[in-house]
């Protein structure tokens, strides 16, 4: 049974030392996304190097790495609450790190499926603790954005990995790029661990009691899959993210084999296009959620699904535009409208749950939205590519890809679906 007593506020911290811990942390989703996203810049020069499939490139990206990443995300997020979070991120960031260089040593696709597996592995313990961190450093009428800001740690990842990715395969090769892109944040992992302070938990929250410990895994699971709102969330969120790494996953490979772009301009082009528009699209999600949220809770998760639903009219412009310029462009927009969710459906989560639970929450719904999302998006993509392959050669990967529209059209009308449950829910 958990009791609960009398919470004391720590002492106020300041703004400045607030968004420096923001600033370390979204630094910390960099390397995140750096050591993630780089293979699929490096893919094409894998599959030919490694005599891969893209079923295989799919595994790489997509399920394998994706299946241990969620899994162990529970029980580390687990630990992150009931102990030090800041000592969970550290290690974590030095240990996919550390497997992101290993990459390079790959001989084969059983090592280098080891080495990817360690990736996940070790960035399993990157996000929840952060956004239970970033709960407790910023108040509720804060924290879309300062989760959105967090947020944009995946397209700067995106826009280094992409530059530095595709520069390194180009001039390098692909085993160096791994060496040169994982080893930094090692050294990070220091810088982050010696200036970074744990915040209380609960340091922001308007309350009066806290529980004693952290509530148990079984009744945090109870408590989420309870609340409609969560459930239609987390459907919402894996329909989506199945779209985002279906596209992103694929597109280097597509500009490689429908438009003949080379692969450094395939690593700026995509660099910058998903760098910045992703993360402009990522802060202007929870800037537009905070600021609409204020008069009508709804806007939290209406505002995604309008830009989920308008981002199927560039989905299918990516898929089907015969000209190079039209098709980035589309995808630009795609980056900007794709990434506008994020941010405010961490808010909405961890607006359901008590301090203690948070880490927890973010791991939830993370091993649903991942495991269904980044697990079978890149991996069913590259199945039906390979499938339809015979037929249509290498246009079987443009007809792959349509089977986004259909989850995207299901993403936008779960996140309605649950932008009603939230109202009905206060």
């Amino acid at each position: 049974m958990i009791t609960s007593k009398p919470t004391k506020k720590p002492p106020p911290v300041s703004r400045l030392y607030q968004n420096y811990v923001l600033g370390m942390l979204t630094l910390v989703y960099v390397f995140n996304f750096i050591d993630r996203q780089v293979l699929v810049i490096l893919q094409e020069s894998i599959k030919k190097d490694l005599h891969l499939s893209d079923t295989q490139l799919g595994l790489l990206s997509g399920f394998t790495f994706a299946i241990f990443y969620v899994t162990l995300g529970i029980p580390i997020a687990r630990l992150a609450d009931k102990g030090n979070r800041r000592n969970v991120v550290t290690i974590s960031l030095a240990i996919w790190s550390l497997m992101t260089a290993f990459s390079g040593l790959a001989r084969n696709f059983i090592q280098l499926l080891m080495a990817r597996i360690g990736v996940g592995v070790g960035e399993a313990g990157g996000s929840p603790p952060a956004h239970a961190m970033i709960s407790d450093y910023f108040p509720p009428e804060k924290r879309s954005t300062a989760l959105s800001v967090y947020s944009t740690g995946i397209y700067f990842g995106v826009l280094i990995g992409f530059l530095m990715g595709g520069y390194l395969n180009q001039h390098l090769g692909w085993r160096t790029a791994f060496f040169v892109l994982g080893l930094p944040g090692l050294i990070f992992s220091l810088l982050f661990y010696t200036t970074v302070k744990e915040p209380a938990k609960g340091a922001t929250d308007v309350q009066t009691a806290m529980p004693d410990e952290a509530p148990t895994f079984g009744s945090v699971l109870r408590l989420l899959f309870s609340l409609g709102v969560f459930r239609y969330l987390a459907i919402a969120t894996a329909l989506h993210v199945f779209c985002i790494y279906g596209l992103l996953n694929w597109a280097p490979s597509f500009l490689s084999r429908i438009h003949g772009m080379k692969n450094v301009d395939i690593g700026v082009s995509l660099g910058l296009i998903y760098g910045l528009g992703g993360a402009a699209g990522t802060y202007a999600g929870g800037y537009l959620t905070d600021h609409f949220g204020k008069k009508d809770r709804r806007f939290y998760l209406r505002i995604p699904a309008y830009a989920v639903l308008l981002s199927i009219l560039f989905i299918t412009g990516t898929i089907l535009l015969q000209s190079l310029p039209l098709t980035l462009l589309c995808l630009g927009a795609c980056a900007f409208l794709q990434s506008m969710y994020l941010g405010p459906s961490l808010a909405v989560a961890h607006s359901l749950v008590a301090a203690p639970m948070r880490a927890l929450t973010s791991a939830v719904l993370f091993f649903v939205l991942n495991f269904f999302g980044q697990g079978f998006g890149p991996l069913i993509v590259g199945l039906v590519s390979d499938a339809l392959k015979p037929q249509f050669g290498i246009e079987s990967l443009r007809w792959a890809l349509s089977i986004l529209l259909i989850m995207a059209f299901g993403a936008a009308m779960m996140f309605f679906a649950a932008a009603k449950k939230l109202r009905t829910a206060e």
